[in-house]
């Protein structure tokens, strides 16, 4: 990028570009050369805005995190219309067709990134607990409203659709798992709160 060219909303772009590299090239292939260059800016830029790479990825993280809060309000909304199945499977695909699977890959990778998080996330790995807690959030709300089985333990049902969402999405090379096969899970794991509610 030219000198005295202004960046319109530079962490958005940056941001943008990290995970672009992440899906195209996993975490071993975010660097911050690699970044800016995909961005298309100068390497000071990052290093205005951000205090070193590592503060750069948390922050990445931390507001894909937000954005997890965010389908969190969406699902728990749509509690008591459409199926729970069909609830389930868009909130579980729009969670893992994003770059969920390549984060998590990246804080594995970076020690130090894990360590710096572990000060604002203490437990869980990040994107995954925040997803699971907004399953079972939305699953609470179904067993209130007597779709689901009132002894349903929404926490491990929870555990249970988003480790199965992510073993699908993880084993893909890059490619999303074949049409229909998230809603398969979530049809298994669900089915037999969903047929104890019926009886």
């Amino acid at each position: 990028m030219p000198t005295g060219v202004a960046m319109r909303d530079v962490r958005e772009q940056l941001f943008n570009a990290a995970e672009r590299i992440l899906l195209r090239a996993g975490p071993s292939g975010l660097t911050s050369r690699a970044l800016t260059t995909e961005a298309g800016c100068a390497k000071g830029v990052l290093h205005r805005h951000f205090a070193d790479f590592d503060a750069f990825l948390a922050e990445l993280i931390l507001d894909r995190v937000g954005r997890i809060d965010a389908q969190a309000v969406a699902l728990r909304d749509s509690a008591g219309t459409g199926t729970v199945a069909g609830n389930l499977t868009g909130a579980l695909t729009g969670v893992f067709e994003s770059v969920a699977v390549a984060i998590v890959g990246l804080i594995t990778f970076r020690d130090e990134l894990r360590a710096r998080l572990r000060r604002t996330l203490p437990t869980g790995i990040p994107l995954l607990a925040e997803a699971t807690t907004m399953i079972a959030s939305y699953l609470a709300e179904e067993r209130e409203m007597g779709r689901i089985a009132a002894d349903a333990d929404v926490d491990t049902l929870a555990l249970a659709l988003i480790g199965s969402a992510h073993l699908l999405y993880a084993g893909q090379e890059g490619a999303p798992p074949e049409a229909g096969a998230v809603e398969s899970v979530v049809t298994t794991v669900m089915a037999d709160v969903v047929q104890r509610r019926l009886l």
